[in-house]
């Protein structure tokens, strides 16, 4: 897993509402805050193409990020983001404080790996994603970048779920903590037209005169 450090470049805000917002974003800036941590809630402004930026980023999403607020730096993760109706135009975004040992519950991606010598795939199925983020609860200190799903032994037509993660220490998937019937499926390896298992099929399907006979 990469090792980043995004430093996220704020400034106070004193003045609120639709107003204020408005005229700070046609300064090239937006409204955001920071809170939680057992201190009062912060307001704040950032620079929006900056943000554009760092939302590029996935790791960005599942990383703590250093909030640094007039000179004074804080530890926080992205816990919100919201977007204009309809244009890559950033509105809003909250920052939660947190320290190494703060029990966070957050998205992270999934990457599926081994896609490339799944037997699945090389008679020629296709790799279809389920889930693409799936969230966690640890602490903020071992929050993981991304976790990664094996489905390098996949056959056609098989599946990797959430309970085949691997998943480093301190760290568990939400949607598990609610039992069996709740282990999604990440990705699976199934057959397509043309492919050599698709066409096996078809040959071992009796025609519909021949069913009709029968």
């Amino acid at each position: 897993m990469s090792v980043e450090n995004f430093v996220v470049d704020a400034e106070p805000r004193a003045d609120e509402g639709k107003g204020a917002s408005r005229r700070l974003r046609r300064t090239g800036q937006f409204p955001a805050v920071v809170y939680g941590g057992n201190k009062p809630a912060q307001s704040i402004s950032l620079a929006h193409n900056v943000m554009l930026q760092h939302v590029e980023h996935e790791a960005f999403f599942s990383h703590i990020l250093d909030v640094n607020i007039a000179g004074k730096s804080e530890k926080a993760i992205l816990k919100d983001i919201q977007w204009h109706p309809y244009k890559p135009v950033i509105m809003h975004v909250d920052f939660l404080r947190v320290d190494e040992n703060s029990i966070i519950k957050v998205h992270v991606p999934v990457h599926c790996v081994g896609e490339d010598v799944a037997p699945g795939v090389k008679a020629g199925g296709i790799v279809t994603h389920q889930l693409t983020t799936v969230e966690v609860s640890c602490p903020a200190g071992k929050l993981p970048e991304y976790l990664e799903a094996d489905i390098s032994a996949l056959e056609l037509g098989e599946a990797v779920h959430l309970s085949d993660i691997k998943l480093p220490e301190g760290v568990v998937i939400l949607e598990l903590a609610h039992g069996e019937g709740h282990d999604q499926s990440v990705a699976s390896v199934v057959v397509t037209r043309g492919s050599a298992a698709a066409e096996e099929e078809a040959e071992a399907a009796p025609e519909e005169g021949e069913a009709a006979a029968e």
